[in-house]
């Protein structure tokens, strides 16, 4: 079966969760500087989730211009990813609602972990059904970002409950900032 299901229903969620999480965003109850800056918090939590709902999907369109055909094993796959992703909204707001507190920023770092397994599962998916020699799995080689990115985001979750939010927030931060630039080992891969 084509691919252009999937890519129109992924990219139909993705906009969907980037919409839950910015109606999060509360208008403040005065009109002083004062009251829009205690919506700080708030506001940094959307903004780091923008930026890695913005990279999955950034990551997820490239990945899928290597795919000629998915199976169902690959639309379950991408239906996990989903799943994770559209907690993000929730995991968000109560890490900002509560300030970088440990528990909430535990959660937020579990969820970005999950998401993290859940796009790999996919990319494993769609190697499996096109092969070891495929664009895809040539452009991933042994993924080393992907390998940083699970370990970090592992160690951001003991960190975060033993009461250092600010180091588990810098991995989370280091972990966005590291795929910020789009991944350009597909697009060298179809390129050849």
């Amino acid at each position: 079966m084509g691919k252009g299901r999937l890519e129109a229903f992924s990219d139909g969620v993705i906009a969907i969760i980037i919409t839950i999480m910015v109606l999060e965003l509360k208008v403040p109850h005065g009109a002083a500087w004062a009251d829009l800056a205690a919506l700080g918090s708030v506001f940094l939590s959307y903004v780091l989730s923008f930026v890695n709902v913005g990279v999955y999907w950034n990551n997820h369109h490239h990945m899928l211009h290597s795919v000629k055909q998915v199976n169902g094993r690959i639309l379950w796959a991408n239906m996990h990813l989903l799943f994770w992703l559209s907690l993000l909204p929730f995991t968000t707001g109560w890490m900002g609602e509560n300030h970088f507190l440990p528990a909430p920023v535990a959660l937020y770092s579990t969820n970005l972990l999950l998401c993290a397994i859940a796009y790999v599962t996919l990319q494993r998916q769609i190697i499996a059904l096109h092969g070891n020699e495929s664009v895809l799995a040539n452009a991933v080689g042994g993924d080393t970002k992907g390998k940083v990115s699970l370990v970090a985001y592992l160690l951001a979750i003991p960190l975060a409950l033993l009461g250092y939010s600010w180091a588990a927030g810098a991995l989370l931060i280091g972990v966005t900032l590291i795929w910020f630039v789009p991944d350009r080992r597909i697009e060298h891969a179809l390129r050849e």
